[in-house]
């Protein structure tokens, strides 16, 4: 069956948000905030402390705002609202990182960090909206088709931006350079992001009340103190908080880990741009073979890969060694987040990057920091084996 014009849009919606995740959260503004830092006296494996600081405390201020932005989006309207509101933050602070000077490393974290709250705030929106374009036996499906186009897409941008960088076509300094993909990635975001707005519509929703918040509240703090009577639902959800974070710790931090490593910036956007393009396919054949197979035993499988792209970075010397690590991340990132999202939203990433910020500071060698998030993996791998799928398919 062909996708219809809801899905179409919504999965175009990942088209457009992903540009960010590249451009922003894993390629360019990494390495142009590793610049900013050693301009202001700050070494390597400290700014990666900092960046991965950043990270958590941005994914940290939106999760403690999202189960009552959640449970006021219940209501008729509001789901359409918090989506757009945090799309425009996080598109207005992406356009505004042009205005940072080149030595102010604190200020540069400090609207990425607003940056990433509109993404994170947005992204939590848009997952909510799976159940209201499509059906649940389309969910995996539909989920990773947004992944796996939101790969590709992402890889326009980006390839426009390694062939100004590569050919020096643009006679501008490469700090102007940067500054145009900031400024692209926001129009790209805003550009694909129509779509979603005209034609994805809030089709479940709790009828509109007089005074929505106090009323959310209440409902928050009834689903909290009735929480035994959902155990399937909070084994998954606390198993999903640790791997996912992991795997979501690795894509933000992969361009600060490979510059502590000796990688070039032209090695390492190559790199990442092939992590996108192995992720198409990857991403839809996970969610091809959770059709056959159901999701649970694929996310097992890619929870069993990144611990081993975990230990292999402990011995990572070369750039060869992260080409490896990275095409190992593309088979596995994507279909790992789409058959998650197919059974509930996203809300997670707060501990990974802190872990891997502080044992980085205390040893001063960024593969521990990495190695240390195996133990993420396996506490949430060991969860999971808990959860009983069947009891999942109607949340």
């Amino acid at each position: 069956m062909a996708y219809t014009k809801e899905e179409k849009s919504w999965i175009f919606q990942d088209w457009a948000n992903s540009a960010y995740s590249i451009m922003i959260t894993t390629a360019i503004l990494p390495i142009y905030f590793k610049g900013v830092a050693a301009n202001a006296g700050i070494a390597d494996t400290t700014s990666t402390a900092y960046w991965g600081y950043a990270n958590s405390i941005g994914t940290l201020l939106i999760s403690l705002l999202a189960p009552i932005l959640g449970t006021i989006a219940d209501y008729q309207f509001f789901k359409k609202r918090f989506f757009g509101l945090f799309t425009t933050i996080g598109i207005a602070f992406t356009f505004l990182l042009i205005f940072i000077p080149t030595d102010a490393w604190l200020l540069l974290l400090g609207f990425y960090v607003l940056s990433l709250i509109g993404f994170s705030g947005a992204n939590i929106f848009y997952d909510a909206f799976l159940i209201d374009v499509t059906t649940n036996d389309r969910m995996d499906k539909v989920s990773s088709a947004g992944y796996a186009y939101g790969y590709l897409g992402s890889c326009i941008p980006f390839i426009i931006f390694i062939i100004f960088q590569a050919t020096g076509i643009l006679p501008i300094s490469d700090v102007a350079l940067v500054n145009i993909g900031f400024v692209m990635t926001a129009l790209w975001w805003l550009f694909f992001t129509i779509p979603m707005w005209k034609n994805v519509h809030q089709i479940h929703y709790i009828p509109a009340v007089k005074n929505p918040v106090k009323t959310s509240f209440k409902r928050l703090f009834h689903t909290v103190s009735h929480i035994s009577e959902h155990k399937n639902i909070v084994i998954f959800l606390i198993a999903y908080f640790f791997y996912i974070d992991g795997v979501d710790t690795i894509f933000r931090m992969a361009t600060s880990y490979g510059i502590d490593l000796g990688i070039s910036q032209t090695t390492l956007i190559l790199i990442l741009l092939m992590t996108q393009l192995v992720a198409f396919p990857f991403t839809l054949l996970y969610g091809y073979l959770a059709k056959r197979f159901s999701a649970k035993p694929l996310i097992f499988t890619a929870i069993f890969v990144y611990i081993i792209i975990c230990v292999y970075a402990v011995f990572m010397k070369t750039a060869l060694d992260f080409w490896i690590l990275a095409m190992l991340v593309g088979t596995s990132q994507g279909g790992i987040q789409a058959l998650s999202r197919s059974f509930f939203g996203k809300f997670s990433a707060i501990m990974g990057p802190a872990l891997m910020g502080v044992i980085t500071q205390i040893t001063g060698k960024t593969q521990y920091g990495v190695a240390s998030l195996i133990v993420l993996f396996l506490v949430g791998g060991i969860l999971f084996l808990f959860v009983k799928e069947k009891n999942l398919e109607n949340l």
